[in-house]
């Protein structure tokens, strides 16, 4: 088959690389608004070719890599796609994609979210093996094309994701405490550390766990704002409940609870249990 990519920065990126790997795709062609983003994919192989927009609406398998509004976008110029082409969006949002696809071609849609990512972005952050041993969402899979469903299955167990699947709204709840919180936690903490008079102090004694935690910061602030932005009522949610832990850890702290502040981090030692 041959799958084209729109969007090839670290997600599309490390999708051309995967898939050049597996016997089921015989070319992996590109689609980008960025030139320079084009010219580096070439350049580092991430895809065979970069193509038209015409050009990819020819292809069997179309991968959209870009932020959910453009997302949505795309999905409506693509309404006169064949009725065998497997469209998957790689979204890290999916009620509101859901919602916006065309009914015409919504048997062609496979809406996915790989649980997977760097704080890096940009074609020139691009790695072959982003995906494998991830496990990817599939939302509101009953509602694609029998023939969709097997490509995007074959697709991402082909290249060693763990295919699982959930209700979009589900989804975006779920997302909001695992992957956008944490973001907004890291992006908090580094304001934080840069407000203070002698930031550059504190920076110098910043040890393993200060940068762990402020990775995340690095990340795309253009993404974020618009994941932030598609998944507000829910990350908003998950906030509060953050919040609230941190006042229960400030109380106890205050009324010097050591006691109390023990079993409070016993407790949440309990997640790597799961982990």
């Amino acid at each position: 088959m041959v799958v084209g990519i729109v969007g090839l920065g670290l997600m599309g990126g490390s999708m051309g690389l995967a898939l050049k790997g597996i016997g089921e795709v015989s070319r992996v062609v590109g689609y980008d608004h960025n030139p320079e983003h084009r010219e580096t994919a070439l350049e580092h192989g991430l895809v065979d070719a970069v193509v038209t927009w015409e050009e990819l609406k020819r292809c069997d398998v179309i991968f959209l890599a870009i932020p959910v509004e453009g997302i949505i976008k795309a999905l409506g110029e693509l309404e006169d796609v064949d009725a065998e082409t497997t469209i998957i969006d790689l979204g890290s949002t999916k009620a509101k994609i859901v919602r916006n696809i065309p009914p015409s071609i919504r048997k062609n849609v496979v809406p996915a979210h790989p649980m997977t990512g760097t704080e890096k972005f940009g074609p020139d952050a691009a790695v072959a093996n982003l995906y494998r041993d991830k496990i990817v969402v599939l939302c509101n899979i009953d509602e694609s094309g029998e023939r969709q469903r097997i490509t995007a299955y074959t697709i991402f167990e082909a290249i060693g994701m763990k295919v699982v699947t959930m209700d979009a709204e589900e989804h975006d709840r779920h997302a909001a405490y695992i992957s956008h919180l944490p973001h907004a936690i890291s992006y908090a903490l580094a304001n934080a550390v840069l407000a203070q008079e002698d930031a550059d102090s504190i920076l110098i004694l910043a040890a393993g766990g200060f940068k762990d935690m402020s990775r995340l910061a690095k990340s795309s602030p253009i993404m974020w704002e618009e994941i932030f932005k598609q998944n507000r009522d829910n990350l908003l949610e998950a906030m509060d409940h953050f919040e609230e832990e941190l006042r229960l850890c400030r109380k106890l702290i205050n009324d010097s609870d050591w006691k109390g502040v023990r079993t409070w981090m016993e407790e949440a030692k309990k997640l790597h249990d799961i982990l």
